[in-house]
């Protein structure tokens, strides 16, 4: 399954900070309806994501009814990326790396 949407970045400020993409509502539906299948463990769905030039695999994690992509510092810096921002997002659901 492939979802393309665009998400908000958002950073979670726990011990270390964190960010990630939001993905919206919607979707978050249509991914929970397939996580049985997906999912190895703790709700976390193995992904393939593409945002601008860079792909990369990681897992979503579930979230207050919704799912979040973490976005590595390396990517956020290679594509110019901000907290705050909304950046076009295309998952690619049960690839695992």
């Amino acid at each position: 399954m492939e979802l393309s949407f665009d998400g908000d970045v958002i950073e979670w400020r726990g011990p270390a900070p964190f960010v990630f993409v939001r993905v919206p509502e919607e979707e978050s539906e249509e991914i929970h309806a397939v996580s049985r299948e997906l999912t190895y463990g703790w709700g976390c769905i193995p992904v393939s994501v593409r945002l601008g030039g860079s792909e990369w695999t990681t897992a979503l994690m579930p979230k207050d009814g919704a799912y979040l992509v973490p976005l590595r510092k390396a990517y956020r810096e290679a594509e110019g990326i901000d907290a705050d921002d909304v950046v076009p997002v295309t998952l690619t659901l049960g690839t695992r790396g």
